[in-house]
This record gives structure tokens, sequence and C-alpha cells, in this order.
């Protein structure tokens, strides 16, 4: 059978090599994020500088991912500008070291995330390149999935750091370059690039208006689930108010972590075994629709406004689940309906409709939240889940 002699090749040393940078790489700014807001608490920043440095990067690695998407289809070489971003990250990562003033850290943030947009779609599309179209699920789920262990060590780390280190939170972020260069000579030295016949000569717009119409419809679906699908620090909030009553608030606060930490062992697992599920049923958008569907179960459940300890445990490993299967489905996804020499520019622009969905979300979910309750605001979020997996349902794939 071709596709029993196809299976060993999937995990190559490209697959192993993105896997790995992806964890050195969330290793390294994790640890950085774990110590920000005390850091910035440290030299007399408050909560507003922390929400512009958050909202300017986050907007500027976005757009990054549009533009990259674009210039990644159109280069002969995609691996140098992924290189390049990492290095950028790590390098302006550990700068917060050199930090004395919050703008300081503005500008180190703004960079590394930049150089996040600009790694990500040549990324993605050297790691669809050098897979069958059989073991995509299986590739961009253990991609996940090492990501996630990253982000499940920085934090660690940042907490051993602090206590090796007397709490020299500029001796923390200088560690950050270690993991941080190691995630680049990963890429450098293990990641393959397989040579493209055709490269796109088309303007931007031309570029997304080449789309395939499957893929748009995919675009549409995932931006509806999106503006429901909430950051899961409002879920940290909701399990510290919940649990504050019974268990007072500091108590209630590290609860809350701990279930945040459990979320991420759920969100790594599912990762991986969502995208292997996908590779070895008919069609692959099942799987993304059954993970919007957990999205809609995990909403209603925090309707409840529930206090039991258990069921926020529930609903944690709930979000954990879905929210692995949500991003290891959709990179798939847009990689099995798209061809292979528009794969940098679809990974971009579903980047770019995912930071819409994140902002819309946020401020949508949190507003009903302050301006009603919570069963108002995960009410909202339950009903454009179920719209967003009903939409890809509908979808037609090659399959």
């Amino acid at each position: 059978m071709p596709e029993a002699a196809e299976k060993p090749s999937w995990l190559n040393r490209t697959v192993l090599g993105v896997g790995l940078t992806s964890l050195f790489s969330d290793w390294s700014h994790e640890t950085a994020t774990a110590v920000l807001p005390a850091f910035l608490a440290a030299i007399g920043a408050g909560p507003a500088w922390l929400g512009a440095i958050e909202g300017i990067a986050d907007g500027l690695s976005s757009f990054a991912k549009l533009i990259a998407g674009h210039y990644t289809d159109r280069l002969k070489h995609r691996k140098p500008l992924a290189v390049f971003g990492y290095a950028f990250t790590a390098l302006c990562t550990a700068s917060f070291g050199l930090a004395t003033h919050a703008y300081h850290v503005l500008l180190g943030r703004a960079g590394a995330w930049l150089g996040r947009g600009v790694r990500s779609p040549a990324k993605k599309a050297l790691l669809a390149a050098d897979v069958p179209p059989n073991a995509y699920g299986r590739a961009f789920g253990l991609e996940r999935l090492m990501d996630t262990l990253g982000a499940i060590v920085g934090p660690l780390t940042a907490l051993w750091l602090l206590e090796a280190t007397h709490h020299s939170y500029h001796k923390v972020f200088l560690w950050t370059l270690l993991p941080g260069l190691v995630a680049v000579a990963c890429f450098l030295f293990l990641v393959r690039e397989r040579p493209i016949a055709a490269r796109s000569k088309r303007s931007f717009f031309h570029g997304l208006q080449a789309l395939p119409i499957p893929f748009r419809r995919l675009l549409v679906g995932v931006g509806i689930f999106g503006a429901g699908d909430f950051s899961h620090s409002l879920l940290i909030l909701y399990a510290s108010r919940m649990l504050a009553p019974e268990h007072g608030l500091a108590r209630a606060a590290s609860l809350a972590v701990g279930l945040y930490t459990l979320h991420n062992v759920f969100y790594a697992g599912s990762a991986y075994l969502s995208g292997w599920l996908s590779d070895h049923i008919p069609h692959r958008k099942l799987v993304l629709a059954a993970g919007y569907a957990i999205a809609g179960v995990t909403a209603i459940l925090l309707c409840t406004g529930t206090h039991s300890f258990w069921l926020l445990a529930a609903i944690f490993i709930l979000a954990g689940l879905y929210i692995g299967t949500e991003e290891a489905l959709e990179d798939s996804l847009s990689a099995e309906l798209v061809p292979e020499e528009q794969h940098g520019m679809a990974f971009g622009t579903l980047a770019a409709v995912n930071a819409v969905g994140d902002f819309i979300s946020s401020l949508l979910v949190g507003s009903l939240w302050s301006a009603f309750n919570v069963q108002t605001a995960f009410a909202a979020s339950a009903i454009l889940s179920f719209a967003g997996a009903m939409l890809i349902l509908r979808l037609r794939t090659h399959s």
C-alpha cells in the first residue's frame, strides 16, 4: 500500500526541527512573559502600560503575518526568513534585561512579536512542504504539542530563576537568550527546504483573491468561531472570582493558576491527538467542528457560574482540549485546501483572521460580562462557537 510506505516519512528531520524550534522559542519568551507584569510594576509601570505593550505587540505580529505570508510565496527560499524571525525574537526578548523604562520593554516586545509574525507563515509552509498530505494533522499537531510544552516549562523556569538570582528580573530576561538561540540552531540545522517549481508573482490583493473558495469559506467559519473564542486569561479571572468566597482571594488565585497549568497539559495532548485522529478519518473537518462544539459546551458550563472546584477543573480541561484541536486542525485543514505554492499567503491570512477574532472576542465577552453578567457573556460565546462548528461541517473539502 502506498499509504503504508508513506507513514514512516512524516516524522522526519523537518518535523522534528520545527517542533524543537517551537519548544525552545516558546520556552524563551514564556519565561520572559511570566515575570513581565512584576518587572513592570517594579519599575513603576502599571496595568495600562502592560495593556499597551501587549496590544501593540499583538497588532504588529498579526500585520507581519499577513504581509510575510504574501512575500514568503514569492521568495525562492523561505528558510532564511524564518531563521531571521527566530533570531530577531530571541534578541528582542533578551533585550528586556537591559530595560530601565517601560518604553524599552515596549520596543523589545514589539520587535519580538514582529519577528514572530515574520517567521510564522514561512515556518508552516516549510513544514507542510516536507510531509505527505495524509500526515498534515500529525505534523501540525506535534508542532503545537511541542510549542505548548515550551509554554508549560517557561513559567516554571521563571520561578526557578527568580529564586536562583534572588529576584533579579534582568538576569531572568538575559537567560532567555539561551533557549532562544537554541531554537534558531534547531531551525537552521534540522529544517529542510523542498524546492517548489511555481512561485507566486501576484500582487498582495491578487494573492488574496486567488485563494481557493473552500479556504475562504473556512476563514468565515474560523472568523465567526473566533469572535466568541475569548482569551483564556478570562478563565483565570473567572476561576479566581468563583473560588474566592470559599477559599479566600490569595488561595483562589493560586488554585486558578493551578487549573490553568492543567488546561495547558490537556492543550498540549489534544493538539497531537486531534491531529492524529484527523489523519485517520475520511474528513478532517469533522475533528475541527467537534473542537468548536466542545468550545460551545465549555461556554455553556461557564454560564452556570459554578463555585465547584471540580466542575471548574472540568471546564479548564475542556478548554484545553478545544484550543489544542482548533490550532492543529485550522493549520492542517488550510494546508489541505490550498495549493502548496499559496501556503504562505494562506497561513498569513488565517493568522490575521484569528487575530481579528481574538480582538473582537475579548472585547465582546469582557464587555458583556461587565455590562450584564457571566451568563450573557458566555451565552454569546456558545452561540458563536456552535455557529462556527456548523459552517465547518458544511465545508466542501478534497478529502
